[in-house]
């Protein structure tokens, strides 16, 4: 009983998230006075909702990278509207398509140039579930944004982490996961660049990625927190059903017609996009712990068989390495 509970709070909204072993809302957000935070995607659904709840508890400088500039212009309105002009002028809105991997690391050098600190990085921006294409680097874009941009962010910006935490600040990364790394395909390898640019189909191709997010904080835990950075934490998340852009417009790219079972039947069930921010707001800024994958409200899970595979892990971020260093020469993973 406890179990299907569990998957009701997890994936629906309203009184159902009630139902959640462990609980947590937006309103349990500690005071962040001082701190600076990053949000890729924070501009609109769940990183907005993200974004809205950090200015709420009046975090101190809030960068929020995304593509479009009119979405960003609204969101900004928005919270200015809402919080006051004074909150919306803690916002640094930058450009950048998360494909571009050359660009993130020059926003990552303007972010470092412009705070001496970052306490909170949410890995949160992707593409949802739509037909598999290819980035100009010939990388499977899925992969590209949703793992391999994030990855090359975190890496440029993990001085000025570090640093951060080493003043006795717990610096918390959330990467946005979903239960959807249960579609990726079982013989999955993560050992080649043909591996990861094989054409599984819409729900695979966003399942792998999302599989991907989950192994990146439990190699990162591995290999970074347990290993002399202890107060460097990094995790995963699951939303849930989130009623956001993705799962009303985007869903019908890949299933015209059987997209409507997601956007149009499912849309009285799913969550709003401050409910699917929960467990990335416990993740960026009360978790005691790294190398998780949080459910909603608040509720570590073990994950498929191979989000648990260390060796799975290894071979992800061996190839990220490879690729990124191939694709562009002179930027470094350092993880």
């Amino acid at each position: 009983m406890e179990t299907i509970k569990n998957t009701l709070a997890q994936n629906f909204g309203g009184n159902l998230s009630k139902l959640g072993t462990n609980q947590f809302s937006l309103d349990d957000c500690p005071h962040l006075t001082g701190k600076v935070g990053v949000v890729t995607g924070g501009t609109r659904g769940i990183g907005y909702g993200v974004a809205y709840t950090f200015l709420k508890h009046n975090i101190s400088k809030l960068y929020l990278i995304s593509v479009n500039e009119e979405v960003a212009e609204r969101a900004k309105k928005s919270i200015a509207s809402e919080l006051g002009e004074e909150v919306a002028s803690r916002i640094r809105w930058i450009k950048c398509d998360l494909s571009d991997w050359n660009h993130i690391k020059s926003v990552a050098e303007s972010i470092a140039n412009d705070t001496d600190r970052l306490d909170i990085l949410v890995n949160n921006s992707g593409r949802g579930v739509m037909t598999p294409e290819r980035t100009s680097y010939g990388v499977d874009r899925h992969m590209a944004v949703n793992h391999i941009g994030h990855v090359v962010l975190t890496s440029q910006l993990l001085p000025l982490l570090k640093k951060t935490a080493e003043k006795g600040n717990v610096v918390r990364i959330s990467n946005q996961a979903s239960t959807s790394h249960n579609s990726a395909p079982e013989d999955t390898k993560f050992d080649s660049l043909d591996d990861i640019n094989r054409d599984v189909g819409a729900n695979a191709q966003y399942g792998r990625s999302k599989l991907a997010n989950i192994l990146y904080a439990r190699y990162f835990d591995r290999n970074v927190t347990q290993k002399g950075h202890p107060n460097l934490l990094m995790n995963a998340t699951h939303p849930g059903v989130v009623s956001t852009k993705q799962s009303k417009t985007d869903i019908h790219e890949p299933f015209p017609i059987a997209g409507y079972a997601v956007s149009t039947l499912l849309e009285p069930f799913k969550k709003s996009n401050f409910e699917g921010a929960i467990p990335t707001v416990f993740a960026a800024t009360t978790t005691t712990a790294g190398g998780q994958y949080i459910c909603p409200p608040a509720t570590p899970e073990k994950g498929s068989e191979l989000a648990q595979s260390d060796k799975l892990a290894d071979n992800l971020m061996e190839l990220t390495r490879k690729v990124v260093s191939e694709k562009t020469p002179g930027i470094e993973v350092a993880i």
